[in-house]
């Protein structure tokens, strides 16, 4: 057994559906509230990363372009300014609640071939200094061969790396359900899963966002590496980020999936 409320290192996951509008634009109201919630997780004396997508649609957005651009340039163009746009208003707003940011950039490659100590020992010296590490692919530098292609799957490695107890995953919708929601409306919530077999893993869904790239089988294979790993996940509606801390106070919210080595969570 295990109390969620004694969980130190959090890593959440923020995705571009959460992040802005249908237009592409920021949705400030609810990226204000994130960053409350996150600085409150941070008051009470835990470790907080936030794995953020969003730069490209920012991108598009601020650049005024028509749509999401098809090619690797493009797309590279877009997420150089986006990102740009999207740490500017993190660090304000964080700095508002007394809390300081640290931009990381990753790809694969950069993970997997001998600079994987290096990328640990500055989560570390991030955190030991107090900073919020702000994750997000390297999309100005990532090709196709090197790619995380997901930021659900970003924040599953991001979250093996630095031995988080748990990473949030914010969706579009409450959690992991039976069928598709917003094509059943009798499906039915699993507010927890012990074993991501075949039957869950045929209920999840491709991604219905025009800006995003996951979906909730990317969130589901996230979840299920970090069963693997020993990481309880939580995957929760991001339109309101009070959940998180619902989640860590032990309240019934979003799909809990607990790891191999834990069948069961106390508040």
């Amino acid at each position: 057994m295990q109390s969620l409320s004694e969980y130190k290192k959090i890593v959440v996951k923020v995705g571009t559906s959460t992040l802005t509008y249908e237009n592409g634009k920021m949705n400030l109201k609810r990226i204000e509230q994130l960053v409350r919630v996150l600085s409150d997780l941070k008051n009470s004396g835990r470790d907080v990363v936030l794995v953020s997508s969003g730069a490209i649609s920012v991108g598009v957005s601020k650049m005024g372009l028509a749509e999401r651009p098809g090619d690797i340039p493009g797309k590279q163009a877009a997420a150089a300014v986006g990102q740009c746009a999207l740490m500017h208003l993190y660090d304000n707003l964080f700095l508002e609640h007394g809390h300081h940011v640290g931009q990381v950039l990753l790809t694969r490659d950069a993970v997997e071939h001998g600079r994987k100590d290096f990328i640990v020992n500055t989560f570390n010296r991030l955190l030991s200094m107090g900073a919020i590490p702000v994750v997000n692919e390297n999309d100005t530098l990532a090709i196709e061969e090197i790619e995380f292609g997901d930021n659900d799957s970003l924040s599953a490695v991001v979250a093996a790396l630095i031995g988080a107890d748990i990473l949030i995953i914010l969706s579009d919708i409450d959690g992991l359900y039976d069928s598709d929601p917003k094509v059943n409306p009798n499906a039915k919530l699993i507010k927890k899963v012990t074993s991501a077999d075949t039957e869950i893993c045929a209920a999840a869904g491709p991604s219905r966002s025009t800006h995003g790239t996951g979906g909730m089988v990317t969130k589901l294979s996230a979840a299920r590496m970090m069963m693997e790993k020993g990481i309880t996940t939580a995957i929760v509606n991001g339109e309101n980020s009070s959940n998180i801390s619902d989640i860590l106070e032990g309240k019934s919210c979003g799909t809990l999936f607990l790891p191999n080595n834990i069948k069961e969570v106390i508040i």
